[in-house]
């Protein structure tokens, strides 16, 4: 490609009809693959998926069913639980869902860490809170 040679980035210039000097970004430093380093971001997505989701995730129920129990429904608490199910449900599919669709290349592994690692630590929490409501 005529012009000068790229940069860091993959930024070359070149000259347009007109001869001024235009930039043109070109793919050769994306084309690369990138590699983040594999025990680091293996062992961080095994905590995240084995520790932190089901511990956030039980707590998280637990809030959640004390809600729905108290039936005290004002604007505050409500926004509150609406903004922790948000976050959840954003959390889980980020960080628990797309890791291991990303490891194992099936949606069905997937899926089944997402309802491991997810939904039934909340399940259980939402259980323990009216166990102990109703105790």
């Amino acid at each position: 490609m005529p012009g000068r040679p790229a940069t860091r980035l993959g930024i070359r210039w070149r000259k347009g009809r007109n001869s001024r000097r235009c930039w043109l970004v070109t793919s050769e430093r994306s084309s690369r693959p990138h590699y983040a380093h594999p025990v680091w971001h293996n062992l961080f997505a095994q905590v995240v998926r084995y520790g932190l989701a089901p511990a956030i995730l039980s707590i998280s129920g637990f809030f959640t069913a004390n809600f729905l129990a108290s039936g005290l429904y004002t604007w505050p608490r409500t926004s509150r639980i609406l903004a922790l199910c948000l976050t959840l449900l954003v959390l889980s599919y980020e960080f628990v869902y797309k890791e291991q669709y990303a490891r194992t290349g099936s949606k069905e592994q997937a899926r089944a860490a997402l309802f491991y690692s997810c939904s039934i630590p909340y399940l259980v929490g939402m259980v323990l809170m009216f166990a102990l409501w109703t105790w």
